[in-house]
């Protein structure tokens, strides 16, 4: 299956297959989002997701190729970078609305994204695609603008939760790009794929149960936990997972613009299952994300 895939880089047939990619990251991330930011601890949800990554992708380190001895160095860039993406949505959930907090995490990070492709993989956008990077990113610092405004909860804490979920964005952008990097580094990508979702996921479990960060875990319902947990990981493998395999197979600054369509499915979570309040407003400015989207697509 490895090589089927690596035949299909830079034909028009792996357009299409990453296209297909970063839409269901897109859709995958929105709930992965909502699970780390739902009714448990984010600290705790994300460590039990973690937790369950680093058990099912054990097994799989066996089953793809040796990574090459450059690879141990961008695995090393990949955990810091992941560690302090991870910390800082930790703190930017802790402190603000799911709705408010996710739209300036997505709408930092193309911008960013694109930038960075451009200057590391010689990838430029068309004026179109600019307009339509523009579009959709008008749509979500609007949407998370509509809720800052209307916010009636947790409106003391929202100038740190908005700091922190710029910063986030930029750690977005970040990830992004080198994991694109990484994943095109190797011969196989799942040997990247198998790597980065093991050790990636170190970090959190020990940090929540080898620090004072163990008191987080305390009084929780055991069940319920590991289940979200279960979950969570198995969402984690279609969203990376699918995003990654996208910037292998075409352009990084297009995939990541796609990905961030999560900020419609983010809202939809948010109001069906979060109950967040939304209403015609917020529904024409996902309108505007989904279009500033398909302008992109379409313009390139």
């Amino acid at each position: 299956m490895s090589d089927w895939l690596v035949s299909l880089e830079g034909t028009e047939a792996g357009h299409q297959a990453a296209l297909m990619l970063a839409l269901t990251a897109a859709l995958l991330h929105a709930v992965f989002g909502a699970l780390q930011k739902g009714r448990h601890d984010p600290w705790v949800s994300r460590a039990a997701i973690d937790g369950w990554l680093v058990v099912l992708s054990f097994p799989l380190l066996f089953l793809v190729p040796w990574p090459e001895p450059h690879m141990w160095p961008i695995f090393a860039g990949v955990m810091v970078i992941h560690f302090t993406y991870k910390l800082l949505q930790a703190m930017a959930y802790t402190r603000g609305a799911y709705t408010v907090v996710y739209p300036v995490v997505r709408g930092t990070g193309p911008l960013f994204t694109v930038i960075g492709a451009w200057l590391i993989f010689g990838e430029s956008f068309t004026g179109v695609q600019w307009l339509g990077l523009g579009v959709l990113l008008a749509g979500i610092f609007g949407l998370a603008v509509y809720n800052f405004i209307f916010l009636e909860t947790a409106r003391e804490t929202l100038g740190p939760a908005l700091a922190y979920a710029l910063a986030t964005g930029f750690f977005v952008a970040l990830y992004t790009t080198y994991d694109a990097y990484g994943i095109r580094a190797t011969a196989d990508p799942f040997t990247f794929l198998a790597w980065f979702f093991f050790l990636s996921a170190l970090d959190f479990p020990a940090l929540l149960f080898l620090t004072p960060m163990r008191h987080r875990v305390s009084g929780f319902p055991l069940r319920p936990l590991v289940l979200r947990g279960l979950a969570g990981a198995l969402v984690a493998y279609g969203s990376f997972g699918s995003v990654m395999m996208a910037t292998r197979l075409d352009k990084v600054g297009e995939a990541a613009v796609l990905r961030e369509t999560s900020t419609v499915f983010a809202a939809i979570i948010g109001w069906l299952i979060l109950r967040e309040t939304v209403g015609p407003r917020r529904i024409a400015l996902m309108v505007l994300i989904a279009a500033g989207a398909v302008i992109v697509e379409v313009g390139g």
